[in-house]
């Protein structure tokens, strides 16, 4: 079997992955580059077939997870070419479609914890994982006898984290390659960042702000981080107010089919509901009026925020709601926003509105977020487990230092360059394919 990433060898973001043996040939990811703006149009990896299906012996796609940097451009695919995927994943990715931050992936089958499937020459047993995106998956495949193991996205520190100390603890064995994600890796002697918090530290930061902000807390996040839906519900919980989503946030909780996730329903009275403008007009032009009916018996109002504004805590899509909240006088500097995404966002045009905004009604603008990546310590301690004969980076804009993290002195390979998972040795000493 031989393997090449055609997109995240030196870079976070946009990974895609081809593995050929004997003429068969499988994609691992086919994600959009994180720098690619809204409109930029990005062509699909170079794959004979995946974009025009004219080679039957491409036997498909298997998308790691629902973040777009890892399945954003599968939908130039041809149709096809067979793809897999989490079924919740998938689910989630639907009902997000309607408000413009999804799409129908169309996919031939799913995806289940340590259950193999063949494509062809290829046999691929899928791990559940712990990310920050829901329904996440290490892959094994396997061809020839030779044996690849990618991480996808991965991390040990979130609601999930049992799992990827399952795999520690339980790893397959005889891994020629182990293809892992070093998105917090840094160029510091490959120490990298170690993430300082996890969901629970996340959870234990909130409380502490609604104990000493009286007023109404709004926390922005992404309504597909379900680890940080549950982390604001336990927090909301604690400090004894309701929790109030976004109806789009509602959409994916409902989307899991996990009875555990909290969503407005009649099992979670503490739960409810509330329809930004955004919302609100996208549902009239859509015509779907039938999306606020089924919230109405859990839907509060700017009314209710501001009549009781400390009984409350929102949680989802609220940055461009805040102005609004304001003026109604149910947001005030009794309260706060919490950003609870990657503050880098922050620089972008709506997060620099969101701070003015604030900074204008003089309402504190708190962070509390960790990230979706593993730190340096738990690659290391994954790879101490797995025990491959190499290592290669991917999803990093520090290979090397990935590489001496993993006491590998092999060189990191390139975007488009074949290599052979079943040879143990140096790049430099491979020669071409």
């Amino acid at each position: 079997m031989r393997a090449r990433i055609l997109r995240g060898a030196h870079e976070i973001g946009g990974s895609c992955i081809e593995l050929e043996h004997e003429g068969d040939r499988l994609v691992l990811d086919v994600g959009r580059p994180l720098s690619a703006g809204w409109n930029d149009e990005i062509p699909l990896p170079n794959v004979p077939g995946l974009a025009d299906g004219s080679d039957p012996r491409l036997r498909g796609v298997v998308l790691s997870h629902n973040h777009a940097d890892h399945w954003g451009l599968v939908g130039q695919a041809h149709e096809s070419v067979p793809r897999y995927v989490g079924q919740a994943g998938a689910d989630i990715l639907r009902a997000a479609s309607f408000w413009g931050l999804g799409t129908d992936l169309r996919e031939t089958g799913h995806l289940h914890d340590r259950t193999p499937f063949t494509l062809g020459a290829f046999t691929i047993t899928p791990y559940l994982v712990d990310h920050s995106a829901y329904d996440a998956y290490a892959l094994l495949v396997e061809a020839g006898g030779e044996r690849l193991f990618y991480s996808g996205d991965v991390r040990a520190h979130g609601r999930k984290a049992a799992l990827v100390r399952r795999l520690i603890d339980d790893p397959p064995g005889g891994v020629d390659v182990l293809l892992v994600e070093g998105t917090n890796v840094t160029g510091a002697g490959g120490a990298g960042m170690k993430p300082t918090d996890g969901e629970s530290d996340v959870e234990d930061a909130l409380v502490a702000t609604l104990a000493t902000r009286p007023g109404l807390v709004v926390v922005v996040g992404s309504a597909q981080n379900v680890d940080r839906l549950v982390t604001v519900y336990r927090a909301t919980l604690r400090s004894d107010r309701n929790l109030v989503v976004d109806a789009y946030s509602a959409d994916v909780a409902r989307a899991t089919g996990n009875a555990n996730i909290p969503r407005p329903s009649p099992d979670w009275p503490r739960v409810q509901a509330y329809l930004t403008q955004r919302q609100r007009v996208r549902v009239k032009k859509a015509g779907e009026f039938e999306r606020a009916s089924a919230l109405k018996p859990y839907r509060v109002f700017a009314e209710t925020l501001a009549s009781a504004p400390g009984s409350f805590v929102l949680y989802g899509s609220f940055a461009s709601e805040v102005g609004s909240l304001i003026r109604s006088g149910a947001l005030t500097d009794q309260g706060a926003v919490v950003w609870s995404l990657w503050d880098g966002y922050l620089a972008d045009t709506g997060g620099q509105r969101l701070v003015t905004t604030c900074s204008d009604a003089g309402v504190p603008l708190l962070h509390h977020h960790t990230s979706g990546h593993a730190s340096a310590e738990d690659l290391r301690a994954l790879i101490d487990s797995l025990r491959p004969q190499r290592v290669v980076p991917i999803h990093t804009e520090h290979p090397r230092e990935l590489l001496r993290l993993a006491d590998s002195q092999a060189d990191p390979v390139s975007d488009g360059e074949w290599w052979e998972v079943g040879n143990a040795v140096t790049r430099d000493r491979m020669g071409p394919l």
